[in-house]
């Protein structure tokens, strides 16, 4: 199962900071995402989605061990 680890509001809105998933591709997971956590999917397009530390369309490929973080969009500068 990939990892997928939540930060600032995105563990907030998940009501997490990390859990483990099945989907087999970072767009399925998005989508299982957003349906199960509603408050999430409002900030979920704006969030940066690394896997395995790097941005990646939604057809990337999540394995067992894929890393995936759920970074919200941040303030301040």
């Amino acid at each position: 199962m990939a990892r997928i680890r939540y930060f600032a509001a995105a563990e907030e809105l998940a009501g997490t900071a990390e859990e483990s998933r099945t989907e087999p591709t970072l767009g399925a997971l998005r989508a299982a995402l957003a349906a199960e956590h509603p408050g999430l999917a409002a900030i979920l397009p704006r969030c940066a989605v690394l896997v395995a530390g790097s941005r990646t369309g939604d057809e990337a490929a999540l394995h067992d061990d894929t890393l995936v973080d759920v970074l919200p969009p941040f303030a301040g500068g």
